[in-house]
């Protein structure tokens, strides 16, 4: 993937990933909000099935962050001056963040009836007023540190890039495990000071986009291998922690650094990554097929579709329109999906409209 300047045509490659992650994501909210927390036995597979969905699902943050890392790192950018780089970090996310932010206060005051303390205030500020504001907050930090990184990127080796990698991968995926393997095999719980390593946990597919959009894919059938792999091992993990151990650790193996979702993400984004095609995506290209626009479109609203999409999944599940959809009327197997296809239609349906007004466009992202 080339990156693409201020006024060239857009990589289909970045499309693809951004089309891929913001589905990861969808389908990760809609299996936990379809999953039935009492399973009796005869509900066990269906549990392990929307397992495999969140497993899947999860790879949708680390593909936002690696494409984020190869747009922002690459060695063309290194002299952006701090103005201009923040300038336009701000006009990406800034409005928005408070747009959005605005509105999930409302939406937790007047449709969720949270109460308008003075910590809910304060906590929703520092924190986000929603879950998902997370990873706004999250990419501030790495834009925080992108002017230092883009540095490092264009000035070091390739086997000091690998040497970093390595060293993050081990303080953030492997070292974690020392506590689960020690407890099962010399049934005492270990671990390693975590001061030992640290290499903030996001740096580590940041830095690693920019690196692997260079990386010339030879084996897609090895990837695609590696990528069902990591996916079958979230999966299996999972099952295995809540059925043995269980409590807060149950979802290790989902987190975003767990070494099974990295075996996962990283191979995904290669084989999205070097998707052989010279063809761009243009607003002006003729006649483009129905997928490409589509995919074009929702790569143009992933920002909005992110910071909207709970909302629509609430208003669904709790039935605020008329119509109840979650897993008391819907087999998760097929509830799932069809909740994430349902919400990205409705987020598109709702924002694309908005966007067209050229004052809500620059507030919704």
């Amino acid at each position: 993937m080339q990156t693409p300047s201020q006024n060239s045509a857009r990589p289909i490659q970045v499309d693809l990933i951004r089309t891929a992650a913001v589905l990861g994501v969808l389908l990760l909210h809609a299996a936990n909000d379809l999953t039935t927390q009492n399973l009796n036995t005869l509900e066990i597979w269906r549990w392990c099935i929307v397992d495999v969905y969140q497993s899947i699902g999860r790879m949708g943050v680390p593909l936002f962050i690696m494409l984020t890392g190869a747009l922002l790192l690459a060695p063309s950018k290194q002299n952006e001056d701090l103005s201009t780089f923040f300038k336009k970090r701000f006009s990406r996310i800034g409005l928005p963040f408070v747009f959005w932010g605005v509105l999930y206060f409302l939406w937790d005051l007047y449709v969720e009836n949270q109460p308008a303390t003075q910590s809910f205030f304060i906590n929703g500020i520092l924190r986000g007023p929603y879950f998902t504001f997370w990873y706004l907050y999250m990419l501030v930090g790495l834009y925080l540190v992108t002017p230092l990184l883009r540095v490092l990127v264009a000035n070091a080796s390739q086997k000091l890039l690998k040497y970093g990698f390595v060293v993050w991968f081990v303080g953030t995926a492997l070292a974690p495990l020392i506590p689960f393997f020690s407890s099962a095999v010399l049934g005492t719980v270990y671990s390693l000071d975590a001061n030992v390593f640290v290499i903030p946990q996001y740096v580590g597919y940041f830095v690693l986009g920019a690196y692997l959009v260079n990386v010339k894919v030879t084996n897609r059938k090895l990837l695609a291998g590696i990528m069902t792999l990591g996916i079958a091992l979230t999966a299996i993990g999972t099952y295995i922690i809540a059925a043995t151990v269980g409590g807060g650790t149950t979802y290790y193996f989902q987190e975003y650094i767990s070494p099974t979702l990295i075996m996962s993400a990283v191979p995904f984004f290669l084989l999205l990554n070097s998707h052989k095609s010279k063809a761009t995506v243009e607003c002006s290209a003729a006649k483009p097929s129905l997928i490409r626009r589509i995919m074009h479109l929702i790569s143009d609203n992933t920002l909005p579709i992110f910071l909207f999409h709970m909302i629509v999944i609430y208003t669904l599940q709790n039935g605020l329109l008329g119509v109840t959809l979650n897993g008391d009327v819907l087999n998760s197997i097929v509830g799932v999906p069809l909740m994430a296809i349902l919400t990205l239609a409705i987020c598109l349906a709702v924002l694309v409209p908005l966007k067209k007004v050229p004052v809500l466009k620059k507030l919704i992202g």
